[in-house]
């Protein structure tokens, strides 16, 4: 690809990601309940879709440190939306879950999320939607399998 076009294109991409995030960010804020941040909430949906995982793995799936997670799930635990289950082979081992209470919080949120995408969505029409996903979930997936970028950068 030719430079200039490349660097068109980055510069496109990072005034887009920027609003996009922004704004998107925003109006879920909105929509939250008080008791509940999107970090939280983004948890929640991790393991409504796992049914259950590790703290490291949290860790390693949003990127941040154990400390980080560790704040997180105490306090869900502490607002009673997940449970720590020890693992009956391995005593070092606690799992997480949702309770029922964690459940009915995410399907609450899914359904409020739902309702606002739904509204920017139909702004496209069905093959500009699909194209879109595609795209998205393309680079999802290219950026999944690159080496973690990020470490070789701080210092």
């Amino acid at each position: 690809m030719d430079e200039t076009l490349l660097s068109q294109i980055i510069d496109r991409y990072e005034s887009t990601i920027f609003t996009v995030n922004r704004r998107l960010n925003a109006m879920i804020k909105d929509r939250m309940p008080e008791e509940l941040t999107q970090e939280q909430y983004a948890t929640l949906r991790y393991l409504q879709g796992r049914g259950q995982c590790t703290s490291s793995e949290l860790a390693e799936i949003f990127c941040v440190g154990r400390s980080s997670i560790t704040a997180i799930i105490t306090r869900l635990a502490d607002k009673e939306l997940i449970a720590r289950l020890p693992d009956d082979k391995d005593r070092r081992v606690t799992y997480l879950a949702l309770t029922d209470k964690g459940t009915a919080a995410v399907n609450e949120m899914r359904l409020r999320i739902q309702e606002l995408l739904a509204g920017v969505i139909k702004h496209f029409d069905g093959q500009e939607a699909i194209t879109f996903i595609e795209t998205f979930e393309k680079l999802a997936d290219v950026l999944v399998q690159q080496p973690d970028e990020g470490s070789r950068h701080k210092g």
